[in-house]
């Protein structure tokens, strides 16, 4: 595994303190309606209080592909929560700026909504 299997991991499995180790100080999270986290604890801070009230939440990847000499990374997945008392899948891309010290530097979240 590398280091955005680990971020998926940590995320999934609300460890907060291997995310914490995964990002740098500085990370900067740009979500997919333009809302942004930049640095470690202000972002670290905004999963740990989202992700465990997400009712029924499951995360599905598809995908990690490396590029750039492992500069940059795509994770393809599939977000699940419960709306109204029935699933919602969301199926998204993140991309991922990564530095020498695989260490994950920038987080771009882009999403596919669903028809009306």
């Amino acid at each position: 595994m590398g280091v955005i299997e680990d971020y998926l991991a940590a995320v999934t499995g609300h460890d907060w303190d291997a995310l914490g180790k995964l990002v740098r100080d500085d990370v900067v999270r740009t979500g997919p309606y333009h809302d942004r986290f930049e640095g470690r604890d202000a972002y670290v801070g905004f999963l740990s209080g989202l992700m465990p009230n997400l009712p029924g939440y499951a995360m599905d990847v598809s995908g990690v592909t490396y590029t750039d000499g492992g500069r940059r990374a795509f994770a393809e997945l599939a977000e699940t929560v419960e709306v109204n008392g029935a699933p919602l899948v969301t199926p998204e891309v993140l991309v991922f700026d990564i530095d020498a010290d695989e260490r994950i530097a920038r987080i771009d979240i882009f999403i596919k909504q669903q028809p009306a």
